[in-house]
């Protein structure tokens, strides 16, 4: 009766059946067992099973329509060709989302200023569509500043030691096939690692401040009356980059 319930009307509607669940068996957040005819649910769980699999809508006034917002289409347009027909058209649009989706969607929708307001509640449906949790840059990479194309292929263009002062290297002497001495530059190759140490702090904050509004999200999902979840403390990793394995 539980997956009737939840997954009746969108085919498989279960939670663990979502892309966003497979990412949270790899770090340990998948839904437990059923307690008292409820199912136990992390809350990263339970806010990617309502956007993935509910279609749910942080836009309320788009919910209480039933207008249907469409891709470079100007609403005006739409409201006039409602007009012109004179009644709105029934059908072709969706069926009514599960109760326990709509109220993470109004969680989401009335989040704090304190932990990001609107601006954090769309990044946090955005991520839930996708099935992801914020980049924190888990692999920076060493890459030349510059390169080269020639007939041998695509190569790190290299610079001459003696640029860097006396951190560099002279230019190094040698006898040639004629036995007069000559000097080579000692090349090296300019790299930069990427992202920058700016852009990984960033990163980093921002997951924070993910990290942050979840558990805001938690307590309010827990002290909620949803019909088939019991929504859990356990939560996703607070600073993954401190134990990448």
């Amino acid at each position: 009766m539980m997956h009737q319930a939840i997954g009746g009307r969108r085919g498989t509607g279960d939670p663990e059946a979502t892309q966003c669940e497979n990412e949270q068996s790899e770090q340990g957040l998948a839904t437990g067992p059923v307690r008292g005819g409820k199912r136990e649910i992390d809350v990263w769980g339970i806010i990617c099973w309502a956007f993935q699999n509910e279609c749910v809508s942080l836009d309320r006034h788009e919910e209480e329509t039933g207008l249907e917002q469409r891709v470079n289409v100007d609403p005006i347009y739409q409201m006039a060709e409602i007009a012109r027909l004179g009644c709105r058209v029934q059908g072709g649009g969706r069926s009514a989302s599960h109760h326990d989706a709509d109220i993470v969607a109004a969680t989401l929708a009335v989040l704090p200023d304190g932990c990001g307001g609107w601006h954090m509640a769309t990044a946090i449906a955005e991520l839930a569509r996708a099935g992801i949790t914020p980049d924190w840059h888990r692999n920076p990479q060493v890459v030349p500043v510059d390169t080269v194309t020639n007939r041998y292929g695509h190569h790190a263009k290299t610079a001459d030691a003696k640029q860097l002062g006396s951190i560099g290297w002279p230019h190094q002497s040698r006898r040639n096939r004629k036995g007069r001495t000559v000097y080579d530059p000692v090349l090296f190759t300019p790299v930069v690692i990427r992202p920058s140490a700016a852009q990984v702090t960033r990163s980093r904050r921002a997951y924070l401040d993910w990290y942050g509004a979840l558990l805001d999200i938690r307590s309010a999902l827990q002290h909620s009356v949803l019909t088939s979840f019991i929504v859990t403390d356990r939560m996703p990793a607070r600073a993954p980059w401190k134990n990448p394995a």
